[in-house]
């Protein structure tokens, strides 16, 4: 059982939760949401015993198996060998028992402790620990190649991975994941899925995939009101649930609130007259319908809508026999195609395979794109007329120079617009009073994502260009961002493992499959009965 009692964490003046009270049951899995700051990652971190309460009691069950967010912590390590560390008792037995077969000559006291270390290997299934380890890392497209490397030679994504591995090795009683689905692929998400759908164990995730969300979770735990509230079902049902209670209460505080002003009204005309018990019983009734006490909710919904200032020429782009490598490998290999305006693609593959390199090599040259990396190795891309591109890096931090205050660097893609109108844009993506002021240096990476939404909204290009949008926004944002592009009415290119945004926006699929990439014309849904 994982539960918790009265547990309550608070920063300076700033409530997080209070006085919670609330249990995870076994076969139960748990989404836990909430606005970015909300305190989702703190009261993980509570669950997991790696930062104290500052009231209350935490009930854990004796295996807990942990997303470890820190990369560089196992870099000295094997790969297997990090995996294998997910079960604590196992992995100090096997150091141990290591230690004293390495000894010269053994003692009748190291005898005795080896026969106990080899009953723990035997009952944590020490012996098949490797076989175990290696059936979860192909699960996470970690190839069996690199099981026997240091961690320090794998990528970041891959490191993610092995650390998911990790979480889950050793059939732990309860599982805690923070953004387990950040760098993972596809095919690696749908594989995750499916070993959480079939996990008998209690589940606790923070994630900002809806999607994903709605398909693994049995409830939802949600950080809102200073409390935590429990919901039955995914995503969507609790936002359902949750708008019908509000909407409920405010209608009903409506009627009372009638109610109320013909009593007063009554009581105003004949409180000095005869009729003083009909005053006090209608007083009475006044108190009694007090209209119920709404608390304020933290959730805070950001305002996307991407215009254009004029639309682009009918034939977007054209592009022959693109090539692309990184690396020194090449990954795109003469790649032909035309783009309609209007089309919206989303461009889909597992991770590494050249989704990125591709963008780059379609916006070298792109009217309104500026960063120097973009760059075509050989082949032809020609832009059409009046095309005017919005492009989202990958890694947009790059995009986003120092030294400047966000109101001033933004004024740049707009010398039209009033500074009224840029605090009016930044406002839409909740950066409030005189925090446009702030410099860009110090911006979180949650921030200089926001920042570059406020960007694209002051070009109104008619071509957005968005490469892993979502990966620094909080549910609220996404679903934001998602009725935008369904909105857009210009030319989209996007790279996203959100399968809620290839579902809902796409026209149009171009999917990496190995050495080539199949040109889909139609809607997510088509191919995948069709694939």
């Amino acid at each position: 059982m994982l539960a918790v009692q009265n547990v309550t964490m608070r920063y300076g003046a700033k409530i997080l939760f209070e006085n919670v009270n609330t249990s995870f049951n076994p076969g139960n899995r748990y989404g836990l949401s909430g606005p970015n700051g909300s305190g989702k990652s703190t009261f993980m971190k509570i669950l997991a015993g790696e930062l104290e309460q500052q009231t209350g009691i935490v009930q854990r069950p004796r295996k807990l198996g942990i997303l470890r967010q820190d990369q560089f912590a196992f870099d000295q390590f094997r790969v297997i060998d990090t995996v294998i560390m997910g079960n604590k008792a196992l992995w100090k037995a096997l150091e141990e028992r290591d230690a004293i077969y390495a000894k010269e000559e053994m003692t009748d006291d190291d005898g005795m402790l080896l026969g106990e270390l080899e009953g723990i290997v035997g009952d944590e299934d020490g012996y098949t620990a490797e076989a175990d380890a290696a059936i979860l890392l192909d699960g996470l497209d970690i190839p069996e190649s690199l099981h026997e490397r240091k961690m320090s030679e794998l990528q970041g994504g891959q490191k993610v991975r092995v650390l998911l591995a990790q979480a889950l090795f050793g059939h732990p009683q309860a599982l805690l994941l923070d953004e387990p689905t950040n760098h993972l692929d596809l095919e690696s998400i749908h594989w995750l899925k499916e070993f959480l759908c079939h996990y008998d164990g209690t589940v606790i995730v923070i994630s900002h995939d809806r999607h994903f969300l709605n398909a693994v979770c049995t409830h939802i735990a949600d950080i809102d009101f200073q409390t935590i509230i429990q919901y039955t079902g995914g995503y969507d049902d609790m936002v359902m649930a949750k708008t019908q209670t509000r909407s409920r209460i405010e209608s009903d505080n409506e009627q009372r609130e009638k109610k109320i002003a013909q009593l007063n009204e009554f009581i105003a005309r004949f409180a000095a007259g005869t009729r003083s018990s009909q005053v006090n019983s209608r007083r009475k009734e006044v108190e009694r319908l007090a209209p119920s006490e709404l608390s304020r909710s933290n959730i805070q919904r950001p305002f996307i809508k991407f215009d254009q200032k004029r639309p682009s020429g009918k034939h977007l782009l054209e592009f022959e026999k693109v090539k692309k490598g990184y690396g020194g490998i090449e990954v795109i290999h003469g790649f032909s195609g035309t783009i309609m305006r209007g089309e919206k693609v989303a461009i889909m593959g597992r991770n590494g395979v050249g989704k990125s390199s591709l963008l780059n090599a379609l916006l070298d040259g792109a009217p309104g794109v500026t960063e120097p990396y973009v760059k075509l190795d050989s082949g032809m891309v020609r832009w059409g007329h009046e095309a005017q591109v919005g492009y989202f890096a990958q890694d947009f931090r790059e995009s986003i120079p120092s030294g400047w205050t966000m109101v001033d660097w933004l004024r740049q893609f707009d010398p039209d617009a009033t500074i009224e109108q840029i605090r009016g844009v930044l406002g839409q993506m909740l950066f409030r009073g005189e925090e446009g002021t702030k410099k860009t240096e110090v911006l979180s990476g949650g921030e200089a994502c926001r920042l570059m939404f406020c960007k694209l909204m002051l070009q109104k290009p008619n071509v957005l260009v968005l490469d892993e949008p979502t990966n620094h926004l909080d549910l609220e944002a996404v679903v934001a961002l998602n009725m935008a592009l369904q909105k857009y009415d210009g030319t989209l290119l996007l790279v996203t493992h959100d399968e809620d945004l290839i579902d809902e926006v796409a026209t149009r699929i171009w999917h990496f499959d190995g050495q080539k990439i199949t040109d889909f014309h139609g809607v997510y849904e088509e191919y995948l009965t069709k694939a």
